[in-house]
């Protein structure tokens, strides 16, 4: 029984430190953000790209003008960061970007419909800037 409970443990800790190599944890960009509910799981509002946006890394997606774009969450930025929204893109073009949710400078957008008005203030966590 002992055994088993050591044994139990053993993979239990192994389980925390062994991490895939294609994941990785980035810096957090903000401390907190704006979502349409407390679990982020619906569109604030759609927006369209005003200019095209290169992924620096793997938090962000790449974004060309014209397309729409999904926002789900808005972050508040901390002082001397920058003004970050997260999204997805949506367009029949890009199908394989649709669904990929990731960030974009604010200020390359305008949002063309807002779904949802009031909005909720949440901390953001390291999961947010998780990339795999």
């Amino acid at each position: 029984m002992a055994l088993r409970l050591h044994l139990a443990l053993l993979l239990l800790v192994l389980g925390f430190i062994y991490r895939p190599a294609s994941s990785v944890s980035m810096g957090k960009l903000a401390n907190s953000k704006l979502c349409a509910d407390k679990d982020c799981s619906y569109a604030i509002s759609m927006a369209r790209a005003i200019n095209d946006f290169t992924a620096p890394d793997c938090r962000f997606i790449n974004i060309k003008k014209g397309q729409m774009i999904f926002v789900y969450s808005k972050l508040i930025p901390d002082e001397g960061a920058g003004d970050f929204w997260s999204g997805s893109v949506y367009s029949e073009r890009y199908v394989d970007q649709m669904g990929i949710i990731g960030y974009f400078p604010k200020n390359l957008v305008t949002e063309t419909q807002v779904y949802k008005e009031s909005t909720v203030e949440i901390p953001t966590t390291d999961m947010d800037f998780y990339c795999v």
